[in-house]
């Protein structure tokens, strides 16, 4: 039976160092403050903007919320964007995704200036993070490495498979599994014969968006698996990319739906603002 992989425990601890920063800030009266924007009327997003703010409210950061109009042109998301860029008491700026498609997304991330980019999506932050240096790492990947190095999993020369090559998960962890010197796979909705990749993964990790997609036939025996999918059943219940019960039997380590990567999500994210502030008042991060 596998380690479980307790994201909520690790997360909470997380919350908890961030508030210790965040009070350190306060006794020099520094606020960091997060400016979420959310376009559109999307249910999931909501889920989400509400537990980014309250983690912002436990923490002790400053929370501010932008809702627009779905209608609202792309001039007009650029200007707010510049206008949070030039504002000194703002720290971290997130563009919650997905915004409807008449807006072009690429270039509403390139308008948030690099020094708020908390969300590690900018070209700089990509960039920086292709060549090795210190940047703004894409929360939901840079949970995953906290999760590896909490567990005291050490991905030298071991093969990762990442199912799923999104610009938000996939991408990213390429570039952070690299880092940390393992041998990255991608696979994606065009690989053929995925069984044969992920069949021989150290560690394999579901980003896709299917849920149960990979079943237990489909991963070695011994085998990390971190599960970054959500999905809803029809009846409501949430579940990862991966058939969790049959999976665990002969997984080394798993990670849980819910409870596992998700929270980790909302940790780093505000990891990011206590980075962002202490950088933009020089002061040294602890991550």
């Amino acid at each position: 039976m596998a380690v479980l992989i307790d994201g909520k425990a690790l997360a909470k601890k997380i919350r908890e160092q961030l508030k210790e920063e965040c009070n350190e800030l306060k006794t020099n009266k520094i606020i960091p403050k997060l400016a979420v924007i959310m376009v559109g009327d999307n249910s999931a997003s909501k889920v989400y903007v509400r537990n980014k703010s309250r983690a912002c409210e436990e923490i002790g950061i400053e929370y501010e919320e932008y809702l627009l109009d779905e209608n609202i042109k792309q001039e007009e998301l650029i200007k707010l964007i510049q206008k949070l860029n030039e504002d000194k008491s703002v720290n971290g700026i997130l563009l919650q995704s997905p915004i409807p498609g008449h807006l072009n997304i690429n270039q509403a991330f390139k308008a948030i200036t690099y020094r708020k980019d908390v969300d590690g999506f900018t070209p700089s932050s990509v960039g920086k993070l292709s060549i090795g240096e210190d940047t703004f790492i894409s929360c939901t990947p840079y949970g995953v490495i906290k999760m590896f190095e909490e567990y005291d999993i050490d991905l030298t020369g071991k093969d990762v498979v990442i199912v799923g090559r999104s610009n938000i998960v996939g991408k990213p962890l390429i570039q952070c599994c690299l880092n940390k010197n393992a041998t990255v796979t991608v696979c994606h909705s065009k690989t053929k014969n995925l069984t044969e990749h992920t069949k021989r993964a150290d560690v394999l990790i579901a980003a896709i968006g299917k849920p149960k997609f990979i079943t237990q036939d489909m991963v070695k025996k011994g085998a990390i698996v971190i599960d970054v999918g959500i999905n809803r059943t029809e009846e409501g219940k949430l579940v990862g990319d991966v058939d969790f019960e049959n999976v665990e039997k002969i997984a080394s380590y798993i990670t849980p739906v819910p409870g596992g990567v998700g929270p980790m999500t909302v940790a780093m994210l505000m990891n990011n603002v206590i980075k962002a502030t202490k950088e933009q008042y020089n002061i040294n991060t602890k991550f």
